[in-house]
């Protein structure tokens, strides 16, 4: 398996900051590959040594994912589990469950470790991680700590630093989309004439105090206008809705349901078996809108969605981030036939656009002090502290621009550059027909190819013992981001075919053999050429009927 290069720089600049500092953190949202870079770094580390490593995880199926995505990227490396079911710790990396390891019994089993990597990393402030923590340094103060999160900010602003000195990377939301592994969220700030209550609510220990915000936003009317902009903004869109209090999100749920919209409700108290089944509905049935609170936050994911609501505020922006980010995944058109998604609305009946301006974070390692009061702002006539989103200073009335209702901001105070997806690959890609609207690229097992047709595009993949199939469809960085990452999980570094002299030399008899008498006699046609445009011809049949099927599902969607 190869990484993708800006996974390679994560990776390499980690291990620096390891070997400099003796532990390190990284950062990097949803869709920059978490368990793979992590597996990066371990794989580096334990490689040709006798060095053991611990994996910690904060549930069963991530310890699952992150054993399996190891192995695909490091299969030299012995792996065992130390979870609720099985208790080994007989391969060099052992991936083991917080809840179980934590426990006296189980801590005692722990070996001298060299390397301890934590997923979701800014759960380290939990006892349960700290004394695991504790007891692997006692065993071996010189042990390596590494740990990996998109959210390093805690909402409880409890410091990190006890365990991380120092941040090795960050990969920001716009480089994801800027290079088709998310998509860009269209954002608008609605105000229903909530606003400036909203602006004065207070903060209680970790976040606006919601029953506040219950009083402001759970009205019918308001309700009412949230519906009406759905349905003239995202009406036919997946959709999350994040609500301030349990009472709000039913009322929220019933308006939808008697405005003709299947919506189905999800909040912390509800029984396993009726939150499953509401889950199920939204993910596997007709239900439109899922409304709930504070449980898809973190953790969940429903790549179809794309459309989110937020009707409460959120005081730190690692919470926006998370609920925004629910709508982002670009989607397996494989996994969720005749969807297509090319971007993400985001309708903020509430302040948090207003207040924290952008998607990029800031890092505090040292956690933050907690006055009670909202955000501040300083009036400019004046000079008097107000609440961040207030709209006019309460002392000498000055007024700060009102934005219009139903503003659209865009959320692009991104870290961008322009990026040059197909140079950045370990790939060659070749234009076919000198038209770019035919891609291709092949490696010794796998070609991957990025189609234009009818005002989309295709990324198809398939390979010599790989089943031709359709990765992506909609945004041509989207699909050449698939087509790149289908090529990278079957191909190695040393058949990454990109920078080999041979591949330009000549084609050779044999290809030409197989390829039309046109190109039999373009003299300047080249092996790798030759290559792609075969692996075309011999599986131009599949092709099509990937990108015909998915014409089809998607009239038929």
């Amino acid at each position: 398996m190869i990484l993708r290069l800006r996974q390679k720089m994560f990776v390499e600049r980690s291990i620096h900051a390891l070997n400099e500092h003796g532990n390190t953190l990284g950062v990097a949202p949803t869709g920059a590959g978490k368990t793979i870079m992590l597996s990066g770094v371990a794989g580096e580390l334990l490689a040709d040594t006798d060095a053991k490593a611990c994996v910690l995880a904060h549930r069963d199926e991530l310890t699952c994912q992150n054993e399996t995505k190891f192995n695909k990227v490091n299969p030299g490396i012995k792996t065992s589990v130390f979870d609720a079911h099985n208790k080994s710790w007989s391969g060099q990396a052992t991936f083991a469950m917080v809840q179980t390891l934590s426990r006296d019994k189980n801590l005692s089993q722990i070996p001298n470790l060299d390397l301890l990597v934590i997923d979701e990393a800014h759960h380290v402030a939990a006892p349960s991680y700290m004394r695991i923590i504790d007891h692997v340094r006692e065993n071996n103060p010189d042990v390596a700590i590494f740990g990996v999160t998109a959210t390093p900010n805690r909402g409880d602003c409890k410091a990190l630093r006890p365990v991380f000195s120092n941040v090795s990377d960050q990969i920001g939301l716009g480089e994801l989309i800027q290079s088709g592994h998310l998509v860009s969220p269209r954002t608008f700030v609605v105000d229903v004439g909530t606003q400036s209550a909203l602006s004065s609510v207070k903060r209680t220990a970790d976040e606006f105090d919601m029953t506040e915000v219950d009083a402001i936003m759970n009205k019918a009317p308001i309700t009412e206008a949230v519906i009406k902009q759905w349905k003239e903004k995202a009406g036919n869109r997946k959709t999350v809705i994040f609500c301030s209090t349990v009472d709000h999100a039913r009322n929220v749920s019933d308006a939808f349901i008697a405005s003709g919209i299947k919506t189905v409700l999800v909040y912390g108290d509800l029984s396993k078996s009726a939150r499953d089944s509401a889950l199920y509905q939204y993910e596997q049935e007709d239900a439109q809108v899922i409304v709930n609170v504070a449980v898809l936050t973190e953790g969940w994911d429903h790549p179809p969605t794309d459309c989110v609501i937020l009707l409460r505020p959120s005081s730190y922006k690692s919470t926006l981030i998370q609920m925004i980010g629910r709508g982002l995944r670009t989607v397996d058109p494989v996994e969720h036939p005749g969807v297509t998604k090319t971007d993400c609305i985001v309708l903020d009946f509430g302040t948090s656009t207003l207040l924290h301006g952008s998607l990029e974070q800031d890092v505090n390692l040292d956690g933050r002090d907690l006055n009670g009061e909202a955000p501040q702002k300083e009036c400019p006539e004046c000079g008097a502290q107000v609440p961040a989103a207030s709209l006019e200073c309460p002392l000498c009335g000055h007024q700060w621009e009102r934005k219009e209702t139903d503003e659209k901001i865009e959320l692009t105070d991104f870290v961008m550059s322009e990026l040059d997806l197909l140079k950045r690959s370990s790939f060659r890609w070749c234009d076919l027909f000198g038209d770019d609207g035919a891609l291709m690229a092949t490696g010794f097992d796998a070609w991957a190819g990025v189609f234009f047709l009818n005002g989309r595009w295709f990324s198809i993949g398939g390979g010599k013992i790989l089943d031709t199939h359709l990765q992506a469809l909609g945004e041509r960085t989207v699909c050449i981001a698939a087509a790149d990452d289908w090529l990278n999980a079957h191909e190695s570094e040393d058949t990454a075919l990109k920078s080999r002299r041979w591949l330009s030399q000549a084609a050779t008899q044999q290809q030409l053999r197989y390829l039309p008498l046109a190109y039999r006699q373009d003299f300047g046609l080249t092996r790798y050429q030759a290559s792609c445009l075969l692996a075309f011809q011999f599986n131009k049949r599949d092709i099509q009927s990937c990108i015909f099927g998915a014409e089809k599902n998607k009239e038929a969607a």
